[in-house]
């Protein structure tokens, strides 16, 4: 089961717990406009332009489509083969998705974080390429 995290906004002009208290407690303490811890740094958002989100959007409806699709051939009685064939058409969808997205992330997350000096990045990304080759 996924743990998910409390997450606590804070405005610029408050006054942000020490680096220690921030992800002690499990809470995240985000600055709203950085969306970065504002002691330590760590960032678990990601600001997208409004190109990049009607993109990536566009890419998971048309998954949502063709899984609607696939449910109906289901409720249908659809043939077998005719079946998976949409189904395939939904993991490529998918994975259309997934690539666009890692693109995006390398190009943008991670260089900004090797340029910056953070070489974490690189483990992280070499993390998630091992989970998305199980």
């Amino acid at each position: 089961m996924a743990v998910k995290s409390k997450e606590k906004k804070i405005k610029k002009t408050e006054i942000a717990p020490d680096k220690d208290e921030c992800f002690a407690k499990g809470d995240n303490v985000i600055e709203e406009e950085q969306r970065t811890c504002p002691h330590c740094g760590i960032h678990d958002k990601k600001i997208r332009t409004d190109e990049e989100k009607k993109a990536l959007l566009n890419r998971l409806k048309r998954a949502e489509g063709q899984v609607r699709s696939l449910e109906k051939m289901i409720e249908n009685d659809a043939y077998c083969p005719d079946v998976i064939m949409q189904s395939s058409a939904v993991i490529n969808a998918l994975n259309s998705f997934n690539k666009a997205l890692l693109a995006a992330h390398i190009k943008n997350c991670v260089a900004d974080d090797i340029r910056a000096g953070n070489d974490a990045t690189i483990d992280e990304l070499t993390e998630l390429v091992q989970k998305l080759m199980k």
